[in-house]
């Protein structure tokens, strides 16, 4: 399974979820993937204790919400995104702008968890500066953009979501987040969305921007061109 280095610029992304964190670094053509890892060792990996041009922070929340910019309305937000989701008295409800989609994405980052908080304070860009924790949802559909392909397909999994995001030609198709449980839920659920959009798994690839086993890659092989990482 191939990086292709056209799509990112030199630094860190790391991804966080309820259960820990994985990290890609990119240099050059080079990646150096970490796999999923526990909390307990955020102080302790040595790439996480240097600076970087860039550093992207994603937490895998399943409370997002993309609204066309003509229908936002910034004071009803929260009522936006709770038709959509579930969300508990407490959440923070925040939003960010996705101009090429004329679009803003809404979003809650409160799942429970205050490792992603702790990532992006302590892993610092080169001016000393943290990042900003973003929801998975973000980066997926900026990588959308990224791929020269004709069918695209960008998803990732953990904690019993999958996140996915598919385009056509540049055009938006898709982008939601459903629960599985586990990972052959979550190949139902990417095959039948593609075949529900008339795509053609057969003549397309697919993009996971969290860590994959062996075990799940050559499942995803019986039905997609090619399996990819980003």
């Amino acid at each position: 399974m191939d990086w292709n280095p056209k799509q990112r610029n030199d630094g860190i992304s790391i991804q966080v979820c309820l259960n820990g964190y994985s990290f890609k670094v990119s240099e050059g053509t080079s990646l150096v993937e970490s796999g999923w890892r526990g909390a307990d060792t955020v102080f302790t990996a040595s790439e996480l204790q240097h600076r970087y041009p860039r550093v992207d922070v994603s937490l895998l929340t399943p409370k997002v919400a993309l609204i066309p910019s003509s229908f936002f309305d910034e004071s009803c937000m929260r009522q936006i995104l709770s038709n959509t989701v579930i969300l508990g008295k407490e959440d923070e409800v925040r939003h960010v702008p996705l101009p090429e989609y004329s679009a803003e994405l809404v979003y809650s980052l409160t799942i429970g968890e205050m490792l992603s908080k702790t990532i992006s304070q302590s892993v610092l860009d080169k001016d000393g500066k943290p990042s900003e924790v973003l929801p998975e949802m973000y980066y997926i559909l900026k990588d959308l953009g990224r791929l020269d392909e004709y069918n695209r397909i960008v998803a990732s999994y953990a904690s019993g979501y999958l996140h996915l995001g598919i385009s056509q030609s540049g055009n938006l198709l898709l982008a939601n987040v459903f629960r599985a449980s586990d990972f052959t839920t979550a190949e139902y659920f990417l095959f039948m969305a593609v075949r529900n959009l008339q795509m053609n798994p057969e003549v397309s690839s697919v993009y996971f921007r969290t860590p994959l086993s062996e075990e799940e890659k050559m499942s995803l092989y019986r039905y997609f061109k090619s399996v990819e990482r980003l």
